[in-house]
């Protein structure tokens, strides 16, 4: 059988990297190239001694290496121009970016549909985070307060993240959550961004990788829920699942929890 030949678009940020080295290790996964912004040469080493191509000509690498399926480990503005170029090209795609907005991943699928291929959009390849959130959803309905609170390295683009979104909708989607308004707040925005009654605030400094807590509460009690990423090997399983299921589940799916059924 015939390796999946992967690009990934982001190659050389530290999640990219990770990712390179993950699937170095495996023989039915093959890596075919790597996109950076920045120019540093033709090439990537690789673990096991292996060199692949490295441009920061998405079109030109997609061209030159035929891959069946392209990791994006970029932003979510990157991310849009990269999916439409590969859509172009038939190649199946899986989206780690963070902060997808309902307009975007409208498009995403319309990119899915039109193109016959596979869009997997992941907001968290934690299998640990996928557990929080279906806990989360579990609880909420015993609940009339809810917060979340995620924390991230200093050098994140956005907030809050994408998987606090995800989650954030998740929980409000279906119910108007109660949230206090202070008669007088002496410091702005305090209490963090709003949805649907659900408070969200995001923390950001070094020492940081990836951390969601969401905090329910009721008269005389609360309960927290709580995931940290200590390390980004964490990812890497369900990153590598995202990439061997894409290749025959047509369509728009988001969240590695539909890939994995949960």
């Amino acid at each position: 059988m015939a390796s999946t030949k992967v690009v990934i678009s982001g190659v050389t940020g530290k999640m990219g990297l990770e990712a390179v080295a993950a699937i170095s290790k495996e023989t039915d996964v093959e890596l075919v190239g790597g996109t950076c912004r920045q120019d540093r040469g033709p090439t990537l080493s690789t673990p096991y001694s292996t060199v692949i191509p490295l441009s920061t000509d998405l079109d030109a690498l997609l061209e030159q290496t035929q891959p069946q399926v392209m990791l994006d480990l970029t932003n979510a503005a990157v991310a849009m121009d990269a999916a439409a170029k590969a859509a172009a090209r038939k190649i199946n795609i899986i989206m780690g970016a963070s902060g997808f907005s309902d307009d975007q991943l409208k498009q995403l699928d319309a990119l899915a549909n039109d193109n016959g291929i596979g869009i997997i959009v992941a907001p968290n390849f934690a299998l640990g985070a996928i557990v929080l959130k279906k806990l989360a959803e579990q609880a909420a309905p015993y609940f009339d307060y809810v917060d979340i609170i995620e924390s991230h390295h200093e050098a994140k683009i956005d907030s809050p993240s994408g998987f606090a979104l995800n989650l954030m909708r998740s929980l409000g989607e279906n119910k108007e959550f109660t949230r206090n308004q202070p008669e007088k707040e002496n410091l702005a925005n305090t209490r963090g961004g709003e949805y649907n009654g659900i408070s969200v605030h995001s923390i950001r400094m070094p020492g940081k990788i990836a951390h969601h807590e969401v905090i329910f509460g009721a008269a005389g009690q609360t309960v927290s829920i709580r995931h940290d990423t200590l390390d980004r090997s964490c990812y890497m399983p369900g990153l590598l699942r995202c990439i061997r299921d894409v290749v025959s589940r047509p369509g728009l799916v988001i969240g590695l929890e539909n890939v994995l059924g949960l």
